[in-house]
């Protein structure tokens, strides 16, 4: 496909119009917290850069104010992601940034990998990873079994209601780091708000859900039991919190995973980032603080997407930011 730079403009941070998403656990958070502008109860997850089909990210700044990121990337996927990622994907924006606020636990889930996911829904699996922003006192993740298991033992456990004995807990606070790969048993717990850096996928198989009534539908939300049987990876040993620096202006690694690069960025004053020119686009969350990022401000709660076509950053002021790329 030919690059059709010339009518479009990418040398600019891109903004999004977030997508807010009602959830039977989320709360208010992300509303008064973060300052996504839309009113209503339960909102669960705020989409900040997504493809995701029906849920597509719309460019909400400059000379690209209005149009859809999925269409941008379908006319330059170069210029866009960058030629490290498209010899990979293709013209395929292989992330989905998101906030989340459990204001109840979520369920109980596993995510299938990239082949069984493409097998039985053409779709990228789901490795993701978690950074907590606020946490509750006692607020926990769940993130794999507390002891040995095999498919046997699993079902056992389900079939004798002891699902919630085998799971593995982990309290959590502000700061912490979580990778989650695919075939591992999850869920996040109530008072936990974070961010979720993942694979482009909608893809979850719900095995328990605490018997709950859905408000809005009247009903329990349906299990995926059987799916998730053949997605569990049992031999997975509990992930644990990542351990990261944190040295000031400088940038920290996290973790570096064939789906994902993060690493960690405190800033205080000014710091230049420069890159190869047009190898990968480039995502930052801010989580913390008031910035300027090439003149533009950006504030705590603000996911911006840098088109691989701009190789030289200047950020400004005082916060943290999460930086996310494929090269």
């Amino acid at each position: 496909m030919q690059n059709d730079t010339n009518s479009l403009d990418f040398n600019y941070p891109l903004r999004f119009k977030p997508q807010l998403q009602y959830r039977l656990w989320g709360g208010d958070r992300l509303v008064t917290d973060f300052n996504k502008a839309e009113a209503g109860n339960q909102i669960g997850e705020s989409w900040e850069i997504s493809t995701v089909p029906g849920f597509e990210s719309e460019i909400v700044n400059g000379a690209l104010n209005g149009q859809n990121l999925s269409d941008i990337i379908a006319k330059a996927p170069e210029a866009v992601l960058g030629k490290k990622v498209t010899e990979r994907f293709g013209p395929t924006f292989p992330l989905l940034i998101k906030f989340i606020d459990a204001k109840t636990p979520l369920s109980v889930q596993v995510h299938p990998n990239d082949a069984l996911a493409q097998q039985r829904h053409n779709s990228f699996g789901k490795n993701e990873m978690w950074y907590v922003l606020q946490a509750e006192p006692e607020a926990e993740l769940i993130v794999g079994f507390n002891q040995k298991m095999d498919r046997t033992s699993y079902e056992n456990a389900l079939a004798e209601n002891r699902l919630e004995e085998i799971l593995h807990r982990e309290k959590v606070s502000a700061g912490d780091m979580v990778y989650i790969p695919t075939g591992t048993i999850h869920a996040i717990g109530a008072g936990v708000l974070l961010a979720e850096i993942q694979q482009s996928s909608d893809v979850t198989y719900r095995v328990y859900d605490y018997n709950r009534v859905d408000e809005q539908t009247g009903k329990t939300r349906e299990l995926h039991t059987d799916l998730a049987l053949d997605a569990i990876d049992y031999t997975i040993e509990k992930p644990s919190k990542l351990s990261y620096p944190k040295h000031l202006n400088k940038v920290n690694p996290v973790i570096d995973t064939p789906y994902f690069k993060t690493t960690f960025l405190p800033i205080s004053g000014k710091v230049e980032r420069l890159f190869p020119a047009g190898e990968s686009f480039r995502i930052y969350i801010c989580t913390q603080g008031s910035l300027q990022l090439n003149g533009e401000a950006v504030k705590k709660g603000d996911s911006i997407l840098i088109p691989a076509f701009m190789d030289h950053l200047i950020w400004e002021g005082t916060g943290d930011v999460l930086e996310v790329c494929l090269d």
